[in-house]
Parts: C-alpha cells; sequence; structure tokens
C-alpha cells in the first residue's frame, strides 16, 4: 500500500463523515463539513503530487483516485440539494455528475479498445474540477454562515464549473469521436 493510495482511501472514508457532520442538529455543520471537503480535496492534490515526486503510480491509485473524487463531489452535491431544493440548483448538479458518468463510461471504453490516452485529463479538466471545489467548499460552509453574497459568490462558481464541465465533456467526446465513427 503507497502513501497516494492510503490518502485516496482515506478520501473515500471521509464521505460518511461529511454526511454524517453535515446532518448533525448543530449550527456549525454546514462549516464543518466544508472543512472535511476542504481536506479530501487537498488530499485529492496531495496524493496526486506525492505519486508523482515518490514514484509510485499504481494501476490501483490510476482506478482508485478519480472514483474517489467523483463520489466525494456526486455525495457533497447531492447532499446540497436537500439545502437547495430548486430546479437552478439541481441543473447544475445533474451536469457535473451526468458528465462524471459519460466521461468514466468514455474512459473505459477507450481503455477497452486501447486509446485511453485520447481521453487524457485536460487543463479545461483540471480547472473545473477546481472550481467545482470551491464552489462545493462555499456552498457547505454557507449551510452554517447564511450569507447571501456568500451563497451567491458559490452557485456563480459551481454554474461556472457546470459551463465548464460541459465544454470538457465535449472536448472529450470530440477526442473520441473517431473512434465512435469506426465502432458504429
Amino acid at each position: 500500500m503507497t502513501i497516494p493510495n492510503t490518502l485516496t482511501l482515506i478520501r473515500i472514508l471521509m464521505i460518511p463523515i461529511l454526511v454524517v457532520v453535515f446532518y448533525l442538529p448543530f449550527h456549525w455543520t454546514g462549516m464543518a463539513a466544508a472543512l472535511i471537503f476542504s481536506a479530501a480535496a487537498i488530499t485529492d492534490w496531495f496524493d496526486g503530487y506525492l505519486a508523482r515526486k515518490l514514484n509510485q503510480f499504481t494501476e490501483f491509485g490510476a482506478f482508485l483516485d478519480p472514483v474517489a473524487d467523483k463520489l466525494m463531489v456526486a455525495v457533497a452535491l447531492i447532499v446540497l440539494l436537500e439545502r437547495y431544493p430548486f430546479a437552478w440548483f439541481t441543473l447544475p448538479a445533474m451536469v457535473i455528475i451526468g458528465r462524471e458518468i459519460v466521461i468514466s463510461a468514455l474512459r473505459e471504453w477507450m481503455a477497452e479498445i486501447g486509446k485511453r490516452t485520447s481521453v487524457a485529463v485536460s487543463y479545461v479538466g483540471k480547472l473545473k474540477t477546481t472550481l467545482q471545489m470551491i464552489a462545493i467548499i462555499i456552498l457547505l460552509a454557507q449551510t452554517s454562515l447564511n450569507m447571501v453574497w456568500i451563497e451567491v459568490m458559490g452557485l456563480a462558481a459551481l454554474y461556472m464549473a457546470a459551463g465548464l464541465t460541459l465544454w470538457s465533456m465535449l472536448i472529450y467526446l470530440r477526442a473520441a469521436w473517431p473512434d465512435f465513427k469506426d465502432s458504429m
């Protein structure tokens, strides 16, 4: 078990802790959930950094790291849906979660045909991930703070992340299009 893989597993274990903390009957739980999510986001960056720095890439880590990221984001968005049970929140949440499912399936299919590098992570994808992490942290914290301007910042960041989500999905689909065409 490598250090990066251990950090990834810790990130997965943080998911139920985030949910339990969020639903505790205290005013500070949103802020605590935001701190837990922040710690998970930091371990996401840190495990990748350590894997490169220590040359500890593993196939297990390559599989588990994106799964941990997608689970953490999806669970946080679903928990936030209770706070924001409106179409204007549901839409970007659906875009973000739906894109993750589509791109995961696309990467799996491309790996099966030996072309996984055709759908490697792009700069837009990294920017999208950063923006959605920031949006989720702000919105989780907002459930404790109840400040309209912070809520607006979080929602704006979520909408920008959803826009980048669609853009990055189009980039991936365009890269895979020749292989789609050939296999139809």
